[in-house]
């Protein structure tokens, strides 16, 4: 495992690293220049500027070669010497000027060409070299049963082959008088090969008419491991301006012999690399961005390209089935690109004449975060890269390259740059320790939350998982603050993530100290709970983040689960809460043959609690059903002194009578430390006088839940004054706990106490609470009348009618807190809420109030809805209120028909902040009030009113009044009521399409549309028509009618949406005080709230169904059979026939409003 610590500066993907000059022939000097500074130059560089994803080529990106851009990064910003270093190869090579390859085989040897014979033996000494490194004989073959001696002879820039000693004498002198280096051994073997892509395909011996490999075309030269008994040694080269693959394998008896022709030809190459680099041709480069376009892996500041070698495995040698070096080795291009590294085959030489075809690619891609291990051979250009994804086995790639150093420098890099808080990069680094040195720094500046998206988004990139579906919160207002919340997947479809999801958001958050809490509360795990990972360790977490190893048993047999939380809990300093509520749905089945196993959550966090290995101090297991072996995890860290537990939270875990004391024993450790409690809603029984054995003996406690828990009976209080006056709460949660007359005054004496001054939150939620009691614990908690106490009461379902005028009372003499929540109360005499409504008129304490999903025994009266108009424009002290309903199967509470008038009295409102309206049944009716309102009322800020059958007419309405209206900054988009409305269209086609095919009259000629919903309007309007000639009348409409209603009716409530966004734009700027735009001025084309509807009817044209235009393309007579229906030259206007529509009672229930909403909706919407 490798092991960077954290560095705060500058990226190596910096943009001025990445060089704007285009790829050129280089001059005559700046080989010289590369060999005087002894540079390490970089690989391939590309622009900053992006340019267009679609076509890299025709764009034409400006790239450069290496040493350009290398000489230019390390002048601008003085780069470590470590970089400087000499005797390391290129990945890209200078210039586009190359010789021809000198390669040749058996037959070339036996002739000279005319071309050949002209040049003399000093001028082709030139071309192949001045210096002769090294010398000998070999035995070369060129064909399956052809061998012949040859004599090869490495120069300082050739590896040149001849028929004989003395042919290789008359060109080089020396190596007549026995100079260089000679090789005074016989008889090894040589074979050479080439290819396009594969080096293993012979090629034809007339090929080449040359005797020589410029070494600078050398890509590789590593040793073969053929499990032949010779020392075998493979040099692989590529003519960049053809794409044209060969490669030369030497066979050698002696291994010395076979080790100094290796190291010598890999140090003449990187000599000549150094000294005339070849740089990548263009649309090479071009090739390969297209590549990575398609896999949405290309990015111009992270694209490294590398020319490869990809080995073939030893033969008869084992390997795994999920080897991908089984195939002969080719050449190809190695790329980093900005998640993945790909290798990408080389293109068609015939193709160049036009674009490379990308669907003939058959490369490979492997995630950077799934990098397993990477390992570099220290005595030739081999090297082995490793990737594993989860539960599968790993996958290796046996690859050579002469850039094998740049290679490994630049992957490592990607690594960091996507990682950049991993301490410990979780691969295997088998590489000289040197190359630490050379590692820059990464830029983690300008990115929130220390690039968790980054790493989050490399994760999926990796594991292919799509990124768009996790959704998540970061949280700055709760406890330990900032806390990352995983949200339910975004997917409509999905209420569950995967595997691969999960692992990429939890390691994502890995090393990651930005949050202090992180929750997976009503996510579901289930998928990781009992999923082993058998084919790697590299993810499990051995030590701490400083470094100390763990030691705990069985941590590779953990499950994944385990795994993964205890790399969260020991990698972070910071993490101080983890939520893990109703994550899990298993529920423990113990039984005498088997013990259940547990939830593992305990097995993971509380042993690192324990041996004091992580600083997690709040453990929130509500809603996970624990086992025995869970129970025993908690006991033995809660025993601990040292654990310095705040708090462990097992709501609805299932405990019983024995676990729960069990927990309770243990925490009694803990009460130094401990701040919260919470046992509620599981099945053991407490008694009161053992509970207050317990919780007297902690003296911190800030919050107490208690919901929802079984008590044994008796006259004494479930929590006696002496317990509570001991603490100074801030939340005491007692919901669905019965309470008897004596809890309720222990509670209003601690109420009185200025020791709960801190309380905060109060919940009596389904206490069976009456009027009377309501009263005594309001008149408690106010201390000085008209000085309201900060609190937020929650009183929902309650018996509040029973001794009412207790309650009323105390709300009308302002008793009340500043914050109240009295949800669905039942009244059965509708003048008990009526004086509950006068009282709130008269308040003058209370800022929130939610009174929403009222019962009432009919709709709200007459009475009732004046007495609430007149509370909402008297309240002077309401600054948010919630009056929405409820609409479900079996129950509907709302106010009625009535509650537009009520509404009224905003106009006179000058404090509301926030109304709630929601599930109310508004319409046209309601929102044009609340439209009414809107442009009248300067204080309403938000508006919450989905749920109400809004149609387009009536968003209409409301959006227009808000061009008046400059004060509201939220109003929604109704997408529900924008779904209701569209369901509506459909069903009533559906419907009278059923109805139309049940009448037995024959179809009538086909017309047109305007002509059947003008049939329609008269059947409603007529009594004496029957119904079968309203059904019938409905015949003309067909499928594409309805689609094309429906998509006119989606379009226009598009540019509702997007008028109503620039409109809270412009109210957001002007209360922010930025200044307007002129679009933001501008009125654009409003509707108005009548005229808007024939505008939209006559843009609505009904000529343009679909049923027309076949009539019209048919010549169907518009005139004929057309009595009642409308003259066929169209005298009546399209706006009268809307206005008729207009005019229609939506209320009007007989048998024909069917018909004439579709008409409506077809045409009016």
């Amino acid at each position: 495992m490798s092991e960077r610590r954290r560095r705060k500066s500058l990226s190596i993907f910096r943009p001025s690293l990445t060089g704007r000059t285009p790829i050129h022939e280089e001059g005559p000097d700046s080989g010289q220049a590369a060999l005087k500074k002894k540079r390490r130059p970089a690989s391939f560089f590309t622009p900053t500027t992006p340019t267009s994803p679609a076509s890299p080529s025709g764009s034409e990106l400006e790239r450069a070669d290496s040493s350009n851009s290398l000489e230019r990064a390390t002048t601008a910003q003085n780069r470590p010497r470590t970089l400087q270093k000499s005797g390391r190869p290129s990945s890209i090579f200078g210039s586009l000027r190359s010789l021809h390859s000198l390669t040749a085989d058996q037959d070339g040897l036996t002739r000279t060409s005319s071309k050949a014979a002209s040049i003399n033996e000093a001028e082709a000494g030139d071309v192949l070299g001045n210096i002769v490194l090294h010398q000998g004989e070999a035995q070369t073959t060129g064909g399956m049963f052809r061998k012949k001696n040859q004599y090869l002879v490495l120069t300082d820039t050739h590896l040149v082959r001849f028929r004989s000693h003395g042919r290789a004498s008359e060109m080089f002198p020396t190596v007549a008088d026995g100079g260089g280096r000679s090789n005074t051994l016989r008889h090894h073997r040589m074979s050479s090969h080439s290819s396009h892509g594969s080096l293993h395909e012979l090629h034809s011996s007339s090929a080449d008419s040359h005797v020589g490999i410029p070494l600078n075309d050398i890509v590789a030269v590593y040793k073969m491991d053929d499990g032949r008994p010779y020392f075998s040694i493979e040099v692989a080269y590529l003519k960049e301006d053809s794409n044209h693959a060969s490669a030369l394998v030497l066979q050698l008896d002696d291994p010395k012999e076979s080790e100094l022709w290796l190291t010598s030809i890999r140090g003449a190459a990187t000599k000549a690399r150094l000294t005339n680099p070849i740089p990548f041709a263009q649309r090479n480069v071009d090739y390969v961005a297209r590549a990575l376009e398609q896999d949405r892996d290309y990015d111009p500041s992270h694209f490294r390209m590398f020319r490869v070698v990809k080995r073939s495995l030893k033969s008869g040698g084992r390997s795994s089935s999920d080897d991908l070096g089984k195939l002969s080795s080719n050449i190809c291009y190695l790329v980093i690109g900005l998640h993945k590294i790909h290798l990408v085959p080389l293109p068609k030489s015939s193709r160049f004449g036009s674009s490379t075809s990308i669907s003939d690619l058959h490369g490979s891609s492997h995630g950077i975060t799934t990098l397993n291990s990477l390992t570099i051979q220290s005595f030739d250009d081999a090297f082995q890269l490793s990737f594993r994804l989860p539960l599968r086995q790993a996958a290796s790639l046996y690859l050579a390259s002469s850039s094998v150093a740049d290679i490994a420098i630049w992957v490592r890099q990607a690594t960091e740059y996507l990682r950049p808080q991993w301490i410990e990069q979780p691969f295997t680094w088998n590489v000289p320790l040197s190359f630490e040195d050379e590692l820059l720094p990464v830029n983690t500046e300008g990115e929130d939350h220390q690039c968790f998206d980054r790493t989050l988004t490399a994760y999926c990139a990796g594991y292919e998982v799509d990124p768009s579906n996790i959704r998540y919160a970061v949280n700055y207002l709760c406890e330990d603050a900032p806390a990352f919340e995983l949200l339910a997947p975004a997917h409509p479809r999905r209420s569950k993530y995967t595997v691969l999801e999960l692992l990429a958001v939890m390691r994502a958050l890995r090393y990651n100290e930005t949050f202090h809490s992180i929750s997976f509360s009503h996510v579901n795990m289930d998928t990781l709970h009992g999923l082993y990972d058998k084919y790697g360790s590299e993810h499990i977490a051995f030590t701490t983040r400083s470094g100390m190893d763990l030691k705990l048993p069985d941590q590779e047999k953990a499950c994944l689960l385990v795994q993964e939380i205890q790399g969260l809990a020991l990698k972070s300093r910071r993490l101080r809460r983890m939520d893990f509520s109703y994550c899990l749905t298993r529920k423990p089945v113990d039984n005498e043959e088997s013990r259940d196993s547990g939830c593992t959550l305990c097995e993971a966090l509380f042993p690192l609690c324990a041996k004091q290995l992580t600083n997690v101090d709040w453990i929130v297991l509500n809603g996970v059903w624990l086992a025995d072996a869970d129970i025993d995890y908690i006991y033995a860290a809660a025993i601990e002194k040292s654990c310095h537990f705040r708090a462990v939270d097992i709501g609805h875990c299932g405990l019983k009578d024995r676990s729960m004391h069990t927990i309770l024993q243990g925490m009694l450790c803990q009460e130094d430390t401990l701040e919260s409690i919470d046992i509620s809603d599981n099945h053991a029984r407490l008694n009161p006088k053992d509970l207050k054995g317990y919780i007297d003996r902690f003296r911190y406690i800030r919050k107490i839940n208690f919901s929802r828990v079984n008590r044994t009976s008796g006259p004494e209080p479930f929590m006696a004054p002496g317990t509570l006056l001991a603490w100074k709460l801030e939340v005491l949660q007692l919901s669905g706990t019965t309470m008897n007359e004596q809890t309720v005054d222990a509670i209003a004496a601690y109420l009185v106490s200025p020791q709960s001054n801190t309380l905060r939150e109060l919940h009596l939620n389904q206490c069976q609470l009456t009027g009377k009691d309501m009263a005594v614990l309001l008149h408690a908690m106010n201390r000085t009348p008209g000085k309201p106490r900060n609190l937020h009461l929650y009183v929902n379902e309650n018996r509040l009618e029973q001794d009412h005028e207790f309650l009323v009372a105390a709300v009308e003499h302002s008793r009340t807190p500043t914050q109240m929540t009295m949800r669905m109360l039942e009244y059965s005499d509708e003048h008990c809420f009526q004086a509950l409504i006068e009282a709130l008129a008269k308040n003058t304490t209370t800022k929130y109030l939610d009174i929403s999903k009222v019962s009432l025994p009919y709709d709200a009266g007459d009475d009732t809805c004046e007495l609430f108009q007149r509370m909402l424009s008297k309240n002077k002290t309401l600054e948010e209120l919630d009056i929405s309903g409820e609409q479900a199967h079996l129950e509907v509470a709302r106010f009625g028909i009535g509650l537009n008038h009520a509404l009224t009295g905003l106009k006179h409102n000058s404090t509301l902040r926030v109304l709630h309206i929601e599930h109310q049944k508004l319409g046209l009716q309601g929102a044009s009030t609340l439209a009414a309102v809107l442009e009248e009322n300067t204080s309403l800020q938000e508006i919450y009113c989905e749920h109400n059958e809004i149609n387009l007419q009536a968003f209409t309405v409301l959006v227009n009044s808000l061009m008046n209206n400059t004060s509201l900054l939220y109003l929604p988009t109704m997408d529900s009521d924008r779904a209701w409305s569209l369901k509506k269209i459909e069903r009533e086609a559906d419907r009278f399409r059923k109805d139309a095919a049940t009448v037995a009259s024959p179809i009538p000629n086909k017309a047109t549309v305007r002509r059947t919903i003008g049939a329609a309007i008269g059947g409603a309007r007529s009594v004496s028509r029957g119904s079968t000639e309203k059904v019938t009348s409905m015949l003309g409409y067909t499928e594409q009618d309805v689609q094309a209603a429906v998509r006119s009716l989606s379009e226009r409530w598009d540019y509702e949406v997007v008028r109503l966004q620039g409109l809270m734009a412009r109210n957001y700027k002007i209360r922010n005080g930025i200044p307007l735009d002129l679009m933001d001025s501008n009125d654009e084309d409003r509707p108005g709230t009548a005229a808007s509807l024939s505008t939209a009817l006559q843009a609505a044209s009904l000529d343009r169904t679909p049923t027309l235009e076949m009539d019209v393309q048919l010549g169907v007579d518009e005139g004929v059979d057309g009595e009642g229906a409308g003259s066929a030259d169209g005298s009546e206007d399209e706006g009268e026939f809307a206005e008729k529509l207009i005019n229609v009672d939506e209320e009007e229930k007989d048998e024909s409003a069917g018909a004439l909403m579709m008409a409506k909706e077809l045409v009016v919407l």
